[in-house]
């Protein structure tokens, strides 16, 4: 793939980049405008008089119209201002340092083990495609994607932390420090690993399978390229393309906050300060956090296309 062809390529997603990121920006006012109650009221107490709503209202303009503080929010993302928590008065950014901590090493431990196995699993079934192997790690990824994480979570808890005492079955009491205390980690990264690596192995033995029934890895065998060249030089990267999409989907679910197993094992992160956004009524978190999620999936897709079509350019990627 020449660099002068594929630059009008990389403008187009670019340019799909940048409207989605506006849809975004937009869409997420628009929820958080369509969000049931008042933040006036939630802010006033549990016994709100019409004066202290009105001033609250009118101190956190809440009674500038919606399109005003749409301009307002939209001029303060773009010089990089998230805005200011109604409940706490901190900036958003704050609550974003506070909880990417946690998020971000729980991902990059999922990944770092994600990579391997699924890959290797992938492989190895793809190599003995019909037989033995191939069907047993089917079966096992198959089964063990069909098990939710909340469920899961329970179980490894009962039995890892609750019977056997192996592991610590919560964080509480680690606050955001988690990476001295390694055994709190083990059942967070366990339940997360579960169903992104069925997904990546799967993947990867289907593109791998496909790519060695070709016809250019049957004319690489006849001309005498040795079986490992044609599955590691040849088949895998034409297999990189679909796991490179799916990985940046995963990346993308474990850095926006996996709210179910962050909430499980009370671990500090960017899902539990958007569940207690949520229920503190706390508009700007709960906006700045929705951007920066959607901003995320923005540009890990489009990274994960620019990987797909750099290994595997007769492969048109969906824009």
């Amino acid at each position: 793939m020449s660099g002068s062809g594929s630059r009008p390529w990389i403008a187009r997603r670019l340019l799909l980049g940048a409207v989605q990121t506006a849809a975004v920006v937009l869409l997420v006012f628009a929820l958080t405008e369509a969000l049931p109650g008042d933040a006036a009221v939630a802010l006033a107490g549990d016994r709100p008089d019409p004066e202290r709503i009105a001033a609250i209202r009118e101190a956190t303009g809440l009674d500038r119209p919606a399109h005003e503080r749409l301009a307002d929010w939209v001029s303060g993302l773009a010089h990089g201002d998230l805005g200011t928590s109604l409940v706490s008065g901190r900036p958003v950014g704050t609550y974003l340092a506070d909880g990417y901590g946690p998020t971000l090493l729980l991902a990059a431990l999922t990944v770092a083990l994600l990579v391997p196995f699924g890959v290797g699993l992938g492989v190895l079934a793809a190599r003995h495609e019909g037989r033995f192997v191939d069907r047993l790690i089917s079966s096992v990824t198959l089964g063990a994607y069909a098990v939710p994480e909340f469920a899961l979570g329970v179980l490894l808890v009962t039995v890892f932390a609750l019977r056997l005492g192996w592991v610590p079955p919560t964080a509480v009491g680690y606050g955001t420090d988690l990476l001295a205390h390694p055994a709190a980690l083990v059942l967070p990264v366990l339940v997360l690993l579960s169903r992104p690596v069925c997904s990546l192995a799967r993947l990867v033995r289907a593109g791998m399978i496909d790519a060695l029934a070709a016809p250019y890895a049957a004319h690489a065998r006849r001309c005498g390229v040795p079986g490992v060249r044609v599955r590691y030089g040849h088949a895998l990267p034409n297999a990189v393309a679909p796991a490179a999409q799916q990985l940046a989907r995963t990346v993308d679910w474990l850095l926006c906050g996996v709210i179910v197993v962050e909430a499980l094992y009370v671990i500090p992160g960017l899902g539990t300060v958007l569940m207690n956004a949520v229920a503190e009524r706390d508009v700007p978190v709960v906006q700045g956090l929705a951007v920066v999620f959607g901003v995320t999936a923005v540009v890990l897709n489009l990274g994960a296309d620019l990987v797909a079509r750099r290994f595997a350019p007769r492969t048109e990627v969906a824009a």
